[in-house]
């Protein structure tokens, strides 16, 4: 598939304030020569040495998987040719409308624009550089809405069959096996990400378990990666997604998550009679011991284990200590980080996981379900959000088959 913007998880943006935390680039006089000379002509639309440096920095902190260099070439070719349609077509975005799309995007890092802004440049990604990303993305949804939403239709059928799909009486449990690759500086995603890249073509439960005793942060990797049967419906939505398309024997793209990338191996799927459990929040505590996986940090944690049967009874582990070092509250499962998320599928009301760290490492997690509560009737997708669902899948599958068209049509020429 050819790498795109689509490919980068929205969860990503969720993560980007870790993994901007003290990151810089390196710079120097080699890098400056002729960062603004072309290096790829598109429908004679220039792209410079300099805008590929700048994505390529930006995908690195949104931990993109794959070579960030060649992702980001691909990008911004692909976006050149998107605005080219747009443009051809009388469309063009007004400052507002670019800066309200700086706004939503930085959002989903609980940050505002100029937060965001602020921590790229931290990092050499410069605003402006931000800016065009953003603005390509929305004129392309913008362009192909108004072109394609009225050959979109959603009949009775449609909805019947995806509410069958959210309500049917039946559910799906995974075996999977794990591996976690800590990431704590630029230079390290790098080197993470082409490791994922071997990874992910790995042909046989072997060859991954070998993987994931080299190299994996889980607690699992002296097992080879290997987990134990677990529900799909119990794992985070952004993992949910990339699990149900796998199949016995396949691994998983890279998925970012924070600190960390995460590779998953199918080892085996099986349909049940049960119905699907669904939750409406998932409580739970997090309780920070410093000193990260150090023999030290996992001992407390093991002795933290030893004096708590509930989760209140961390209030008094944490007495006395700064307010922060304890978490304890219910979230919506969407909300819960991705990795904390999936150790609590493992876990049952009352069970504990120290398999999470923060900081770059530098802090231990130690993990505890309090409670899950069940989704009601009434907490379901109303029949307004399964039309918008359906209708914005089918015009983003005619805006994929355009792009298609539109890119065996451009004249590219790289140098």
């Amino acid at each position: 598939m050819t790498p795109s913007l689509r490919r980068i998880p929205a969860l990503v943006a969720s993560l980007l304030l870790a993994a901007l935390m003290g990151v810089a680039l390196p710079t120097g006089p080699a890098l400056a020569q002729n960062l603004f000379a072309p290096v790829i002509f598109v429908n004679d639309q220039a792209i410079t040495r300099y805008e590929i440096q700048q994505r390529a920095r930006m995908l690195t902190l949104f931990r993109a998987p794959g070579d960030p260099q060649q992702l980001a070439r691909e990008q911004l070719i692909e976006e050149r040719i998107k605005l080219d349609a747009a443009t051809g077509a009388g469309l063009s975005l007004d400052d507002d409308a670019v800066r309200t799309g700086m706004e939503e995007f930085a959002a989903r890092a609980n940050m505002d624009a100029e937060q965001m802004i602020a921590a790229l440049g931290q990092s050499g990604v410069s605003e402006e550089s931000f800016r065009e990303f953003v603005r390509a993305g929305i004129t392309w949804r913008e362009f192909t809405r108004a072109r394609f939403a009225s050959r979109v239709s959603v009949s009775e059928d449609d909805l019947e069959r995806a509410t069958r799909t959210l309500t049917g009486g039946s559910s799906v449990r995974v075996l999977l096996s794990e591996i976690i690759l800590p990431i704590t500086s630029i230079e390290q995603a790098e080197a993470q990400q082409r490791l994922a890249a071997r990874i992910a073509a790995a042909d046989s439960e072997g060859a991954f378990a070998t993987f994931a005793r080299q190299h994996s942060a889980a607690g699992s990797a002296g097992r080879g990666g290997r987990m134990n049967w677990t529900q799909v419906s119990d794992l985070p939505p952004a993992l949910r997604r990339i699990v149900l398309g796998l199949a016995p024997g396949e691994v998983s793209d890279p998925l970012p998550i924070e600190g960390a990338l995460a590779l998953f191996f199918m080892r085996d799927i099986e349909e049940t009679s049960v119905s699907p459990r669904e939750f409406s929040a998932i409580e739970y505590a997090a309780y920070y011991i410093p000193g990260g996986r150090s023999e030290e940090a996992l001992q407390r944690a093991a002795r933290v284990r030893a004096e708590v049967d509930t989760c209140d009874d961390l209030y008094g582990v944490a007495q006395g200590q700064p307010p922060e070092v304890l978490e304890l509250g219910a979230k919506a499962p969407e909300e819960i980080p991705t990795d904390i998320a999936s150790e609590l599928a493992r876990l049952d009301p009352g069970e504990t996981s120290a398999n999470v760290t923060r900081a770059n490492g530098q802090t231990l997690v130690f993990l505890m379900l309090c409670g899950r509560t069940p989704k009601l009737d009434g907490d379901q997708p109303t029949v307004e959000d399964l039309s918008n669902f359906i209708r914005n899948q089918r015009i983003e599958s005619f805006a994929n088959g355009f792009l298609e068209q539109l890119r065996a049509e451009a004249r590219i020429v790289e140098r």
